[in-house]
């Protein structure tokens, strides 16, 4: 006999956002961080975290039951994940999404229904500030933050990107939209005979230039200012564009592709990341909820199947393209010229 039907999936889903905001705050208080130190009993962490009486334990005791922090008697512990991701001091921390996502989606979020009726922004541009780039950009603490939270997003795409793509025959390389650098740090850690160029807005430089300093590559990899509506794309063997597409609108898209397509000699590759949704609309969640949030952060931005994107490659002229997924809702959509 088939179980009869249950309330609980959905009940689940509706008040998920009580467990996002308790990881979210818990990732701003810096839990996971003082953690990493070692083992603490309630009444210490409490105290070192700032956390009231009242809602220490019942805080705490959530993220054991969600599997964030283990308990031992009264002493709590980081899990083997969020020591290694979520330990800001960490190289591996991929916490910096998730601090943008309290700071600025979470309450953004609350405006979705208002987004799904008149199909506009609902993020600073609501209130009338610049558009999102405008603001983030002019803002360097703002900006400092948005381009870790770039690294945090991406990390995984882009150390698999630097595994499996072939690279042994490429000698160069442009990452358009390059935020602190992480996919170009990633692929010249693993591959010692490229050199490749970071391209973005000026004000990303110095934080650019800091991240690949750090991680020992800044001598086959340099910072080229420029913007990809009012300048051509750096000439190289590999064009990649990274979570940059579900930015614009189809038109934008498509002159992107373009530009794209110049840059590259024949032979050359264009690689095209993010949550890709897959091609029946039905599986990828992450990848459709990135077009909601693209919704309610862009005026025309979306996200769209690897067909798709495929399809406007072909149009500009890529003789051949695929699609390959990479890690968790992340896939790749290949062009050669």
């Amino acid at each position: 006999m088939s179980h009869p039907p249950t309330p609980a999936h959905i009940l689940q889903t509706g008040l998920a956002f009580w467990a996002s905001k308790t990881l979210l705050s818990a990732i701003e208080i810096g839990v996971f961080t003082e953690l990493a130190q070692g083992p603490e009993p309630l009444t210490t962490l409490a105290g070192r975290l700032g956390l009231h009486p009242r809602s220490a334990r019942d805080f705490l005791d959530t993220l054991v039951a969600l599997g964030f922090l283990q308990r031992d008697g009264d002493r709590y512990r980081n899990t083997v994940e969020t020591d290694l991701f979520l330990d800001r001091k960490k190289p591996s921390y991929v916490g910096g999404i998730l601090e943008m996502a309290n700071h600025r989606l979470y309450p953004f979020w609350g405006h979705l229904t208002t987004a799904l009726r008149t199909g506009l922004p609902q993020n600073e541009i609501r209130t009338g500030d610049p558009n999102l780039f405008e603001a983030l950009y002019a803002d360097p603490a703002r900006l400092k933050e948005f381009l870790r939270s770039m690294t945090g997003i991406s990390h995984g795409a882009n150390m698999t990107i630097a595994r499996v793509f072939p690279w042994a025959d490429r000698r160069t390389f442009v990452d358009v939209g390059t935020a602190q650098g992480d996919l170009a740090t990633q692929i010249a850690l693993a591959h010692p005979h490229l050199r490749g160029v970071g391209f973005d807005l000026p004000a990303v430089a110095p934080a650019f230039e800091e991240y690949v300093a750090a991680s020992g590559v800044a001598d086959r990899l340099t910072f080229q200012p420029g913007d990809f509506f009012a300048h051509d794309l750096p000439k190289a063997d590999v064009v990649l564009m990274g979570h940059i597409q579900h930015d614009w609108d189809l038109p934008t898209k498509k002159m992107l592709i373009r530009k794209a397509y110049d840059a590259l000699p024949p032979g050359g590759a264009f690689i095209v990341y993010e949550a890709i949704i897959d091609d029946d609309r039905s599986k990828n969640a992450f990848g459709l909820m990135m077009s909601l949030n693209m919704l309610i952060e862009t005026p025309g931005g979306f996200d769209y199947t690897g067909a798709d994107c495929a399809g406007w490659m072909a149009e500009a002229g890529f003789a051949s393209t695929r699609v390959e997924h990479l890690v968790g809702p992340d896939s790749m959509v290949v062009g050669i010229k």
